[in-house]
């Protein structure tokens, strides 16, 4: 017996005509997996449908990604200050975007506003894109009637952050790939090279230099097991990043290490404590309550050890006890961010403060990546000099010890 297999519509967008409830003309766009979609999600906004034209599929569409949503962020916002109505703003930035997957996620958000759902409530029906943090400004922004300064608040925040992580990134990434390079290099001079210059040495009938007896004894464990050797270090950073995403005490382990950590303990110090200033400021400025914005700052500094402080200071601030000693009694964060903190608490600035503090922290990570870098250079220099040598010389000693015997 046959069955039918199940059609999957994929989304099109459709551009579309109408007349609305007042009988003014209007037209716009969708994105939707059919015309009875856009049809009926219309006649839910009241909307008598004329014409809908098919207009392409979400071919080519890329993932999402935070500078995505902090670049529409802060055009929503200067549109908005521009005093671009809402809707209009959606309609602009949604048709100006080159990713597809954007302009069907600002469009769907459009729908549900154009329907009375909120613009807090409508980000809230996509996680994936916009956080609790996100979520919680623009919904303080509406109450307060002060949306368009809310978002630009948010988009320097994303902006700030985005680019800390980018640092963060530059500072860890160039060190890793060069020892992945000679890892790769050395695996190779292991298994192909040095087998080639054994049987050569295996005709020479004399005793080999004690270093090229114990490379080409490396050399053999690496020909016999290199499947053995891959697998290990592949089960192993599969098995170390499957643990860390799911284990809550993994994670709390690593991140203590990783803070600890010579030189990188630093920067990553700095700037989780840049990133926790940062978004503190961000929702107190925006009229959140102090209780309230702990629990999204908590996961904020993007490190478990930040968040059970923060989660412990927010217990602390709840029983009446003031940020400041509640910060010190953490004991997670340097003496002048504990002041700078306690001026803005007792002249009533402290988003303005917090902000002094996370300028600060970004300028101190900026410089800490800088030194690295040029620290890193010759240090790596060095270290893939000597192994690489070091294997170039213990294969050449006996063809230099050879040549002395013959001329000699």
């Amino acid at each position: 017996m046959a069955v039918a297999k199940k059609t999957i519509q994929k989304d099109v967008a459709y551009s579309w005509e109408g007349i609305d409830k007042s009988g003014k003309q209007v037209k716009g766009e969708m994105i939707a997996g059919g015309e009875a979609v856009v049809s009926s999600t219309l006649r839910r906004q009241g909307i008598t449908v004329k014409k809908i034209k098919k207009k392409g599929n979400l071919a080519g569409s890329k993932k999402i990604t935070g500078k995505d949503v902090a670049l529409f962020t802060r055009q929503l916002a200067t549109m908005m200050k521009a005093g671009v109505p809402l809707l209009q703003a959606f309609d602009i930035v949604a048709k100006g975007h080159a990713n597809p997957a954007v302009q069907k996620l600002l469009i769907d958000i459009k729908t549900d506003i154009e329907g009375g759902t909120s613009l807090s409530k409508s980000f809230a029906k996509h996680p994936l894109y916009f956080n609790t943090l996100y979520i919680n400004l623009v919904d303080a922004g509406e109450q307060a009637g002060i949306l368009d300064g809310v978002l630009d608040r948010l988009a320097t925040y994303q902006e700030k952050i985005i680019a800390i992580k980018g640092k963060i990134k530059s500072a860890l990434f160039y060190p890793i790939s060069i020892v992945i390079v000679a890892f790769v290099i050395t695996a190779i001079i292991m298994i192909f090279v040095v087998p080639a210059f054994k049987d050569l040495f295996s005709s020479f009938g004399a005793d080999l230099p004690a270093p090229t007896l114990i490379l080409m004894n490396i050399s053999d464990f690496f020909v016999s097991y290199w499947w053995l050797i891959f697998g290990s270090i592949g089960g192993g950073f599969w098995f170390f990043f499957y643990t860390w995403k799911r284990s809550r005490k993994m994670q709390e382990t690593m991140d203590r290490i990783m803070l600890k950590m010579p030189v990188f303990g630093i920067i990553l110090e700095k700037a989780a404590i840049a990133r926790w200033t940062r978004t503190l400021a961000t929702m107190f400025a925006a009229g959140v309550p102090l209780v309230e914005a702990l629990n999204s700052v908590a996961g904020a500094a993007g490190n478990v050890v930040f968040y059970n402080a923060t989660m412990k200071i927010k217990s602390e601030v709840t029983t009446g006890t003031s940020l400041t000693i509640a910060m010190q009694n953490s004991k997670m964060f340097p003496n002048m961010v504990q002041q700078m903190v306690s001026i803005g608490e007792e002249s009533g600035a402290l988003d303005s403060m917090l902000d002094k503090v996370a300028g600060f922290y970004e300028a101190e990570v900026d410089d800490a990546v800088a030194g690295i870098s040029s620290l890193m250079e010759p240090v790596i220099m060095v270290v893939l000099g000597t192994l690489i040598g070091g294997m170039v010389v213990a294969l050449y000693l006996p063809i230099f010890k050879m040549g002395a015997v013959v001329g000699g």
